[in-house]
């Protein structure tokens, strides 16, 4: 589920792209990240692509808060704010009441889903096309295992390398790769790797 706006969205494309950022590392700890100011010395060193191009995306801070309930992860609440500063006591407060919420939310969605096609959701009550973008990057992964003849990690990397040099979404990569508009070719001076 999501409710965001345009910088929201470059925010969890820039994180799947450069695979560095506070959603990704509050989803491997299961603890919040309060990431006040992008542009300290700490952002910087933290997430060192992440944080100035989020910056230039329009944020100046980024709170993630992992959806958890004991064992189960549902996800993660992203929220950002224009200008730098901490959480006040009361919006930290707040926000993990949000992130509670929103997990069970979720997990509620999870057991209605077999109504959320009718109603123009997508698998387990997601926004309609949140999938279909997913499923474009796993195939246009896939493909380039075969393309490169590499393993499904280095076919990835190479994904978000393309995408983050030629600053293009990794969305629109993969959807010119699924479409035969685009093939990324083995470096030369790379060995071929193992194929999975």
């Amino acid at each position: 589920m999501q409710v965001t706006d345009e910088v929201g969205r470059r925010l969890a494309d820039l994180q799947l792209t450069f695979g560095e950022g506070p959603l990704l590392d509050a989803s491997v700890t299961g603890g919040p990240v309060l990431a006040s100011d992008l542009a300290d010395a700490e952002s910087a060193s933290r997430w060192p692509a992440f944080a100035p191009a989020a910056s230039a995306a329009g944020a100046a801070a980024v709170f993630a808060f992992p959806l958890v309930i004991g064992a189960i992860r549902a996800g993660v609440l992203g929220l950002y704010r224009t200008r730098p500063g901490p959480l006040s006591d009361f919006q930290l407060g707040d926000a993990l009441v949000f992130a509670d919420t929103a997990t069970m939310l979720l997990l509620d969605a999870q057991d209605g889903a077999t109504g959320a096609a009718a109603r123009g959701a997508g698998p387990g009550g997601q926004p309609a096309g949140l999938a279909a973008r997913r499923a474009e990057v796993d195939q246009a992964t896939g493909m380039l295992t075969e393309q490169l003849g590499v393993s499904i990690t280095d076919a990835f990397v190479r994904l978000r390398a393309y995408a983050y040099v030629n600053d293009i979404q990794l969305a629109d990569v993969a959807r010119d790769i699924v479409a035969r508009r685009l093939r990324l070719f083995p470096d030369p001076d790379l060995p071929l790797g193992d194929k999975t």
